[in-house]
């Protein structure tokens, strides 16, 4: 009898997969390794030390942009989940509309447009608002940050509605429960780990997000990683690998969480 087709048969399979997790991973476990180096070599290893993450722990300017960095991620994050559930339910719980299709593609845009050219054009209305309105407060990265975020925490709610046994819903209609009542005591309570994913998912993209932030921040409101990336361009320290790691650290723990909560519900 034929045997299956299965990849790991293919020629180089195994050469190809080992090459790919090197490229991936070699570069991280290095920076890793060299922030727990004794000198500040980043190629020679000195002996075994703290130094730098207490280094960084002392920085009072890592520990301002540490702070500030999760105080946005933590409201964009919250918004976006706020604002993906009624999305979700608008395209998910109702029937074929025309023009459905468009606003899940509206929706998802920021996933489908390079970063860059979301950066700029947040970055030509937030400079004309500015001039305007002459605020220049944090309010423009939180909104920033939510538009970017809204597809990462509208697509596991969406994931997760659409596996609800929608007779549940109508077996509480049926019992005389209005919508509301419906949503609050059936929908509400068994979309919590959807819900709970997409904020965790879109807390780490806010985290991590670079461009969005360099082109709408003002003076004097650098998240982390822009401030790592100011540092970068003046000199490269283990200080940066020790606070890398923290950061890495962290967005790896609530990876972690979102793939046991969607699994465990799954």
């Amino acid at each position: 009898m034929a045997k299956s087709f299965s990849v790991r048969r293919l020629p180089g399979f195994g050469a190809i997969a080992l090459a790919t997790f090197v490229m991936l991973y070699l570069p991280i476990v290095v920076l890793v390794v060299f922030s727990f180096n004794a000198g500040s070599s980043q190629s020679q290893w000195e002996g075994f030390s703290l130094q730098w993450y207490a280094a960084a722990f002392a920085n009072e300017q890592v520990q301002e942009v540490s702070i500030r960095s999760l105080w946005l991620a933590a409201v964009a994050a919250g918004v976006a989940t706020a604002l993906a559930v009624p999305a979700a339910l608008g395209t998910t719980r109702v029937s074929r509309f025309p023009g459905q299709t468009m606003i899940y593609a509206l929706i998802n845009q920021p996933l489908m447009v390079p970063e860059i050219v979301t950066g700029i054009a947040l970055l030509i209305v937030v400079a004309w608002l500015k001039v305007h309105t002459g605020y220049t407060g944090m309010g423009y990265l939180v909104l920033a940050h939510t538009a970017f975020c809204i597809p990462f925490a509208y697509l596991p709610i969406r994931a997760r509605l659409e596996t609800l046994d929608a007779t549940l819903e109508s077996a509480a209609s049926d019992l005389y429960a209005s919508p509301w009542q419906a949503f609050r005591y059936i929908t509400l309570p068994l979309l919590v780990p959807g819900i709970a994913a997409g904020f965790m998912l879109s807390f780490v993209i806010s985290l991590d997000t670079v461009v969005i932030t360099e082109f709408v921040k003002s003076a004097g409101q650098d998240t982390l990683p822009t401030y790592m990336l100011g540092q970068l361009r003046r000199i490269i320290t283990p200080e940066m690998n020790a606070i890398a790691t923290l950061f890495l650290a962290l967005s790896l723990l609530f990876v972690t969480a979102f793939f046991l909560i969607t699994r465990k519900r799954g």
